[in-house]
């Protein structure tokens, strides 16, 4: 399962057309079994695992590390926006359509 997930991640095609012939099982399966390990933190135990065996072989580089917030939870929400104050004294027209004359009715033959 695990080399058929590495196989559609790396090859981005779609999870249904992961060739038989290659003996991973089925795409759909190996979607089911990538969802499971997620949800049971499989992949973030992984990740913390990895990290800690290449801290003590002396092997982890922080000089090249990048922090990303965009996983993180906010907890006491984002700000509200605000609603921008127009500057115009008034409204301006709108620009996207000019009014047009009302069509003529058309002579009955």
């Amino acid at each position: 399962m695990l080399c058929g997930i590495l196989f559609v991640l790396h090859t981005a095609i779609p999870w249904e057309y992961l060739p038989q012939e290659l003996g991973f099982g089925s795409g759909m399966t190996c979607w089911r079994r990538l969802r499971d390990w997620n949800d049971a933190g499989v992949w973030q135990h992984l990740h913390e695992v990895l990290l800690g065996k290449l801290r003590a072989a002396g092997q982890l580089d922080m000089s090249r590390a990048v922090i990303d917030g965009t996983h993180i939870r906010a907890l006491k929400g984002s700000p509200k926006q605000v609603r921008a104050r127009s500057t115009a004294a008034s409204r301006a027209r709108n620009t996207t359509s000019s009014p047009t004359r009302a069509a003529s009715p058309s002579p009955r033959a």
